[in-house]
């Protein structure tokens, strides 16, 4: 028999769920997670397919520091769920690049190295651009009461060179920007300091070692787990999330509900729906991307220097919804064999593509038509990304591969209820995490914190700021 009230109900087990619920956990409360799928994860996790496992989304994982380093999101994040740096196993980048048409500025985890690109390749904005570092590094980008400002408006204080203006967006943008051709600055400087003041890695194994160690550490702590097991409905009664109904049509109770679902997809779950603010702030940004799987590493011919290369070839990059199925004027590859392993090499050679596409355009297709676009798309996507790597022979690639694999914008609005696959969500963030229901919480990509270590940290946030801290206060 399971239990009908909780103190805290969580619905989702992204990141920022499994996070807050660790926390919650390790405080005495009664939690219980709440997924509608069978996997933990949301927008960072991995599948299966004859055999071999998949990552979704997570390319790399940000804000990594070399162990030593204090002050820093990564640091505070393992103490604040009590995990042992060890235990993420995470390697750093060897190096990656902003390679735009006439263009490149290749950064590394050790800043200085992004530092002498610019002043080596636009030496007339060398003072703009240390003005605008110091305007990142002393902004309180934590403040849950932060005035947006336009990230645009702010940068063009400091530079006025609209490539190097451009080629420092495209990173942020694609790795945590909800809005289209600008962010508001609190956004702008949290991925700023994510990939290019501190840096990136990976576990060998991908994403599913951090997934593991955070059900353990969920488990460890005595919190609830519930999968294939979605909210259907947030019951309001006199201002307060006063009982959850499940899919099964099982009825719970919590003194407070965090949603990590995103601000629209839980505005449609309240009863009285609030359909006018979901639609207000519904996002509309969504990718494809490409996976290719081979039998040797891509260092084998001539793909081994860069981890990850975020490209344009448009005049201008122009971050909107895409107006076919995909945009291939700009785009992210990933090559996972190519963080620091040391002696250790991955099984297989991974190639990976993320392009913005049209959800609307892929989202009521035939069965039929839907396959082949998807195959049509992804010789496309693929030709469009390697034009901004080392040439190879075709017959090098169609020798070495094993297995392909494509997903779209259908696919991610299946697999995390995302409206429109929009895979950061809300364009306007909530960055304190409250909603209309006094008792009921936001976390995760639409309270604000970007990334997986942001996710995490943004879970840990509203579970200490509204639980935690609250019960001190009251």
């Amino acid at each position: 028999m399971k239990d009908s009230h909780y103190d805290v109900a969580i619905i989702g087990a992204g990141m920022s769920g499994l996070a807050a619920g660790i926390r919650l956990a390790h405080f005495g409360r009664k939690v219980c997670i709440f997924e509608r799928h069978n996997a933990p994860g949301g927008l960072n996790s991995f599948y299966s397919i004859a055999g071999r496992k998949y990552d979704v989304g997570l390319h790399a994982l940000t804000n990594y520091v070399a162990p030593g380093v204090k002050g820093t999101p990564l640091g505070k994040l393992l103490r604040q769920l009590r995990i042992e740096r060890e235990e993420f196993a995470l390697r750093p980048q060897k190096q990656s690049r902003i390679a735009f048409r006439d263009c490149s500025l290749k950064f590394t985890n050790d800043f200085a190295v992004l530092e002498v690109e610019v002043a080596e390749k636009f030496p007339a904005q060398v003072e703009g651009w240390r003005a605008l570092v110091k305007a990142v590094r002393t902004y309180d980008d934590v403040a849950l009461d932060a005035i947006p400002l336009s990230a645009r408006e702010v940068v063009g204080r400091h530079l006025n060179d609209p490539l190097l203006i451009d080629m420092i967006f495209c990173p942020l943008m694609y790795y945590g920007s909800a809005q289209e051709r600008d962010m508001e600055f609190g956004q702008f400087v949290i991925m700023f300091k994510a990939l290019f003041l501190e840096g990136f890695a990976r576990p060998l194994d991908g994403v599913r070692v951090i997934i593991r160690v955070l059900l353990e550490k969920f488990r460890q702590a005595g919190g609830e787990r519930r999968m294939k097991c979605g909210v259907a409905r947030i019951i309001e009664e006199q201002g307060r999330a006063a009982r959850l109904i499940l899919e099964s049509g099982e009825e719970i109770t919590a003194t407070q509900v965090i949603s990590s679902i995103g601000f629209a997809e839980t505005m449609q779950l309240c009863d009285p729906p609030q359909t006018q603010a979901a639609e207000c702030n519904t996002g509309t940004l969504s990718y494809a991307e490409t996976i290719s799987v081979f039998k040797r590493e891509p260092a084998e011919w001539g793909w081994g220097d860069d981890t990850i290369v975020f490209f344009n070839d448009s005049d201008r990059f122009d971050y909107s919804q895409a107006k076919q199925q995909v945009d291939l004027r700009s785009g992210v590859i990933c090559l996972p064999n190519n963080f620091d392993y040391g002696s250790e090499h991955l099984p297989e050679g991974i190639f990976r593509v993320t392009a913005l596409a049209n959800y609307a355009l892929w989202a009521h297709l035939p069965e039929e038509k839907y396959q082949a676009d998807k195959q049509r798309w992804f010789g496309e996507v693929i030709r469009s990304a390697r034009r901004f790597l080392p040439p190879v022979d075709d017959s090098i690639l169609t020798e070495a591969q094993l297995a392909t694999d494509m997903f779209t914008p259908r696919t991610i609005r299946k697999f995390t209820g995302h409206l429109n696959g929009a895979i950061y969500g809300a364009p306007h963030k909530i960055r304190n995490g409250r909603t209309h229901l006094e008792n009921l919480y936001l976390c995760g990509t639409d309270q604000g914190f970007l990334g997986i270590i942001g996710a995490m940290l943004s879970g840990i946030s509203m579970a200490n700021y509204h639980v935690l801290q609250a019960s001190v206060r009251s």
